[in-house]
């Protein structure tokens, strides 16, 4: 079973731009969608972005023209580049993999956007 580890979160001014990291503890290119979910306080936990093995990307609303999600199957790595950030995009941010029936998450990593 894949473990994810997340990073790059932080405190940033609005307008601001953070680049977050998800190292997985072995290879992802068999994994077909991994994906970026946020949860802020007192809200539930919503999808960010994801992108497929083929390079396929979708993204919420909220975020479209501002966050980036890309892979690097040769380094285990999934990224979320987030541009113009805002003070609603403050949440921990998790990274999410799903094989077959297991789903895996990370532990997180709080972005926090000051206005």
């Amino acid at each position: 079973q894949v473990q994810l580890v997340e990073s790059g979160g932080g405190l940033v001014q609005a307008g601001g731009s953070l680049r977050l990291s998800c190292t997985a503890s072995r290879s992802i290119s068999s994994i077909n969608i991994m994906a970026w979910y946020r949860q802020a306080p007192g809200k539930q936990r919503e999808p960010v972005a994801s992108i497929s093995s083929g390079g396929s990307t979708n993204y919420a609303d909220s975020v479209k023209g501002r966050f980036t999600i890309s892979r690097d199957n040769a380094k285990n790595m999934v990224y979320l580049e987030m541009n113009s950030l805002k003070p609603e995009d403050t949440a921990v941010y998790y990274c999410r993999s799903v094989v077959g029936v297991i789903m895996t998450w990370g532990q997180g990593t709080q972005v926090t956007v000051s206005s």
